[in-house]
């Protein structure tokens, strides 16, 4: 599935607060390089049913096997790993025996502690690749998962490495062991432990991904093949909410333009949203947020949500809403399945312009039959004139004014609101009374 960075920026995958992205709601990385993997995972949404249903049945397993997932390898086993590679040591002995090895602990104290360190990481981090192929690979092991691990498997195959599987642990071996297996590792190994180490980053992503399905309860979705683009949730909410409202949604191309309008901060964003987000993780290979979620494979995901204006390129905000806009039908125009997420069409110009800009963009993308296609607006006046269109359906999140307080009740209705609250919020923040006394 296409996604560029703009919507993954506006979708809040990724955010420079990394607390505040959805990201951080899947990191459960035991190590730096599974973190740089997972980024990897997210920034590149899979192109098949198969490859996604693939990535589910992987986490499926973990999960069904998280007992079984071994803790011998840390971030800080690998990293020594990595730097045993790196650093630079005099020559290790020819022929490891008792005397060559005190001999060279004698003569190069310093190489012989970074080696000796390094032997010990090194041992726990093929232990725990052993322990993974001994638990994980079997006939019923997800493809995804089985490719690596078969893999993985190939690559510890050795003799060398018998003693690590006979034995818990480094401390167990006779000083000349450790030597001779950090001989080995140093100098026959080391094009394959930076496989082993690529390997694992992924092991390590997908069960950071796995975890993530079990603390949040996300449920996996069911995509199927469909010539036509549709979703159905039941029970949709935004990961990122500590305490959020549920929606359910249907959109397939009978009605596959969703009108929205509500006040500000009635949830339509938040809406918008949830929807983008549950798409993009069904198309990695996660769970959802939600209690029930089936969809077809989409093409892409497009948003046109934060659009900002470029001082350098002299581009105003308005302007760069009409590139947005321009990029957005040419990708709608390919024939392909598209998920296409607006708010607030046309914020960068006046209300008159703005209602004309925005109801020949509608109007133009309602002809688009094989994309789906959700936009906010606070411009209710042109809803009225969609209504001749059997494809578009009208929501709106309701408001109401309780004692003079706006009341939000996030709960998606049909229809059309007309509310705006813009002053009373301003008079209840006590902007009014400062701006009167000034």
């Amino acid at each position: 599935m296409e996604i560029d960075k703009t919507t993954l920026n506006d979708l809040s995958i990724f955010n420079s607060e990394e607390e505040f992205s959805v990201f951080s709601k899947l990191n459960y990385t035991v190590t730096s390089n599974g973190k740089d993997q997972l980024i990897r995972n997210l920034s590149r949404p899979l192109p098949s049913i198969e490859a996604i249903k693939g990535i589910q049945q992987t986490l499926q397993q973990i999960l069904l096997q998280e007992k079984d997932w071994p803790g011998q390898i840390s971030n800080g086993t690998i990293k020594v790993v990595e730097t045993f590679y790196e650093s630079t040591i005099d020559p290790l002995p020819e022929t490891v025996t008792q005397l060559t090895t005190y001999s060279y602990k004698l003569l190069h104290g310093p190489d012989y502690s970074l080696v000796k360190y390094s032997a010990i990481h090194c041992f726990d981090f093929i232990k725990g690749m052993q322990l993974l192929v001994k638990h994980f690979l079997h006939n019923e092991t997800a493809t995804p998962l089985k490719i690596l691990l078969e893999e993985a498997k190939q690559i510890i195959n050795k003799e060398q490495f018998s003693v690590v599987e006979k034995h818990n642990a480094s401390a167990e071996l006779t000083v000349a062991d450790n030597l001779q297996f950090a001989r080995f590792l140093r100098f026959s190994f080391k094009v394959n432990m930076l496989r082993l180490l690529q390997i694992h980053a992924q092991l390590d992503a997908w069960y950071a991904m796995a975890l993530a399905v079990r603390k949040h309860r996300l449920v996996f979705p069911r995509i199927q093949e469909s010539a036509q683009p549709f979703i159905e949730i039941k029970g949709l909410y935004h990961i990122l909410l500590q305490q959020p409202v549920a929606y359910d949604v249907q959109l397939n191309r009978d009605t596959n333009f969703l009108f929205l309008t509500g006040a500000n901060m009635a949830g339509k964003s938040t809406f918008i949203k949830s929807v983008g987000t549950a798409v993009f993780l069904a198309h990695i290979g996660m769970g959802v947020p939600a209690k029930e979620m089936q969809l077809s494979l989409f093409d892409g995901v497009l948003s046109n949500i934060n659009v900002m204006d470029n001082i350098a390129k002299g581009e105003s905000y308005f302007y760069n809403e009409i590139q947005r806009i321009k990029a957005t039908i040419q990708k709608v125009n390919d024939g392909r399945k598209w998920l296409i997420l607006i708010d607030e069409l046309f914020k960068g110009t006046n209300i008159q312009d703005a209602m004309k800009c925005s109801t020949a963009v509608i109007e133009g993308l309602l002809k688009i039959k094989n994309s789906i296609f959700i936009l906010s607006t606070h411009l209710y006046e042109i809803g009225e004139g969609l209504k001749v269109h059997s494809n578009i359906h009208f929501n709106y999140f309701e408001t109401s004014v309780v004692n003079d307080q706006l009341q939000f009740n996030y709960q998606l209705k049909d229809g059309i609101s007309n509310d705006r609250f813009g002053y009373l919020i301003l008079k209840k923040e006590g902007v009014v009374k400062m701006l009167e006394e000034l």
